[in-house]
């Protein structure tokens, strides 16, 4: 890595933790095609790791989302769209809910597995953010935060651990928003 791309980094490593989301305006930017561009604004995510993948935003399943929104039984829309993780993460939940926590941990360990094969069709390659704020990525994450939940009512400590540390790595701000900090 050159010394100025090292400093680079080091600037906006440093910037975002000092203000995730801040806008820093860079002079010049070569667009690509070999000409210059002045006073381009750099957007700061939250993130904070310019050299670390992009964030992965899953595209979604449109009707699994609509079914579950509009009070379709989620076993009709699991059937329909099996891979679709808002689906097992609604299957999971209300189990959960219900007091049925082996249900839950199995429906939520199936969109677990449906939400990871999306995420790696879609370039994730097991590290990086995956945004809670990005509405199709949280039926996998929905699915994490009640295994973590159905782990932890039958004692499976380190299951548990594993589900937070992995909403945590997705998204710092996913385990207090699913009502897990």
């Amino acid at each position: 890595m050159s010394t100025f791309r090292r400093k680079l980094h080091q600037v906006f490593t440093f910037w975002s933790l000092v203000q995730p989301g801040a806008r820093l305006v860079c002079p010049t930017t070569c667009d690509g095609g070999g000409r210059v561009r002045t006073s381009n604004i750099v957007t700061m995510t939250s993130f904070g790791d310019l050299l670390g993948p992009p964030p992965t935003r899953l595209p979604g399943d449109p009707e699994a989302e609509e079914g579950i929104a509009t009070g379709v039984d989620a076993r009709k829309v699991a059937a329909e769209s099996p891979t679709a993780s808002i689906a097992w993460a609604k299957l999971a939940e209300d189990a959960f809910d219900e007091g049925d926590t082996i249900g839950a941990y199995a429906f939520a360990r199936t969109g677990y597995h449906r939400g990871l094969d999306q995420l790696r069709r879609n370039g994730w390659k097991g590290f990086g953010p995956v945004p809670f704020d990005h509405e199709p990525n949280q039926g996998f994450l929905r699915c994490v935060a009640v295994l973590a939940r159905a782990a932890q009512k039958i004692d499976e400590v380190d299951e548990y651990e594993r589900c937070l540390e992995l909403l945590h790595e997705c998204d710092p701000h996913a385990a207090s928003a699913l009502g897990l900090a």
